[in-house]
């Protein structure tokens, strides 16, 4: 048995992160994990491997759509689906062996296995007991099933994105029941491969929450990409076959039965918490009426020095969120002030075009009753886009009416996930669209879209 300052439960990005902050201020550290690799579901089954399968199809995606028309000629490049698989592996492996290193180097203690907390200031990994001031739950999510629906999922024919990341080969179709962000990546993927790729979504527009132009946008861009909708279908029954699947639905305006067959049938209907195990009933942790750990503004649980983050408390799950907060609370751990700024987390999907957000949509500031305008520009009047065959989409920044206060944005477009970032930076310092609109931008690049935009909130656009 060993003591320790603190001991953070999952090594994910926000369970790393907030231990390599802890080591950092001096705080004497260890992480449980049962994994045979560090990461969590982020670099072992969600963002890593995701994003090296969208990198290398969108790659094939250029070679047959675009190459010949820049005079690149020659045979359309094969697709060796085995050694595809071996490259997303290898990209894998490169980033848990770097989280590995990075607990070497700042003497993070790894204790291997499944954690459970019999106490406050215990927790149990296998047989042995281990002292701590503070515990950390940083314990992730897992892909939730369809809500009603008689699913069985066996990660070969109905599967989750983890199943979804290692199929034995490309299904000729697939079905994908949910217009989420992972099923759009997913989806995207396969049918870049070559599958007839259907999305089966319960309500009328895809990437609930999003603003309402964004979707319908994204949408469009998507179907001409030969993906196919099915909209306002509740998914009642998946049944599996030897090899293929049958997926049953209604569709709620008529209530009238359908159904589709598949080879694979991806379900990504979101995720939920992940606590099993850990012993909070027992404990007393007390949970919110969705299952996740409740926190006060210090993410502190009901029970003194266990603090939770991430997927298993409230707000997006998303990686940077989980470590902005792991940040947050290594801070609070020291007596300092650790701080998430709720309002500029930044959402990213990594399609092509990718889609980006942050901060308000036209629909939240409309049932505000706040008043507010639209700077917008088309991609299409971007030089560097247009060069690129990238010139789907648009940069939309929502500033307040009277003071001008950027108060969110919305890209769909080339490198939309890294253009974003500045409009966080000027939301961070309380920037106006002005502020942005005068800040010189280097020509020609796709972030001059971005000033565009912020043009247009004011005088207008230059290149509109």
């Amino acid at each position: 048995m060993a003591s320790y300052d603190v001991i953070i439960i999952g090594s994910g990005p926000g369970g790393y992160v907030c231990a390599i902050r802890c080591a950092q201020l001096g705080l004497k550290t260890a992480v449980v994990e049962g994994r045979e690799t560090l990461g969590g579901t982020c670099l072992n089954v969600g963002c890593i491997p995701s994003k090296a399968l969208l990198h290398a199809t969108h790659q094939l995606h250029e070679a047959e759509h675009n190459f010949a028309r820049m005079g690149l000629k020659g045979k359309s490049p094969s697709v060796d689906w085995k050694q595809m698989q071996a490259y997303k592996d290898e990209v894998i492996g490169q980033n848990t062996k770097g989280i590995e290193f990075l607990f070497k180097k700042n003497k993070i203690d790894w204790i291997k296995g499944w954690a459970s907390i019999p106490g406050a200031g215990k927790v149990k990994v296998g047989d042995e007991t281990h002292d701590a001031k503070h515990i950390v739950i940083a314990s992730g999510s897992e892909s939730a099933s369809v809500p009603g629906a008689d699913v069985t999922i066996d990660e070969k024919v109905v599967v989750t994105s983890t199943g979804a990341l290692e199929l034995s080969k490309v299904p000729k179709s697939m079905v994908v029941i949910g217009g989420g962000v992972i099923g759009l990546e997913m989806g995207s993927v396969y049918a870049r491969l070559g599958a007839q790729v259907t999305v089966v979504e319960f309500l009328d527009a895809i990437t609930p929450g999003m603003d309402g132009e964004v979707q319908k946008n994204f949408q469009k861009i998507l179907k001409k990409q030969g993906i196919d909708f099915v909209m306002g279908a509740a998914v009642h029954t998946v049944e599996t076959l030897k090899t293929k699947a049958k997926v049953h639905y209604k569709l709620r305006k008529d209530d009238s039965e359908h159904q589709l067959d598949a080879d694979v049938v991806l379900v990504a209907t979101g995720r939920k918490p992940y606590t099993e195990g850990l012993g909070l009933d027992g404990l007393g942790v007390e949970m919110t009426k969705h299952g996740q750990v409740a926190v006060g503004r210090d993410w502190q649980t009901n029970i003194k020095g266990v603090y939770a983050i991430g997927d298993a408390i409230e707000g997006p799950m998303l990686a940077h969120k989980a470590e902005d907060e792991g940040m947050a609370v290594a801070e609070v751990l020291v007596g300092k002030h650790g701080h998430v700024n709720y309002g500029v987390i930044p959402g990213v999907i990594y399609t092509h075009p990718e889609v980006a957000n942050v901060g308000e949509t036209e629909e939240t500031l409309k049932d505000q009753g706040r008043a507010y305008k639209v700077g917008k520009f088309s991609f299409m009047g971007n030089g560097r886009a247009k060069a690129n065959f990238a010139a789907d989409g648009f940069v939309k920044i929502l500033a307040d009416k009277a003071t001008d206060r950027i108060l969110g944005a919305h890209i769909i477009g080339p490198m939309a996930g890294d253009l974003i970032h500045e409009i966080c930076v000027a939301m961070e310092f309380g920037a106006s669209a002005e502020d942005l609109a005068l800040t010189c931008h280097a020509h020609p690049t796709y972030s001059e879209a971005v000033r565009e935009a912020a043009l247009a909130c004011g005088d207008g656009a230059i290149h509109a």
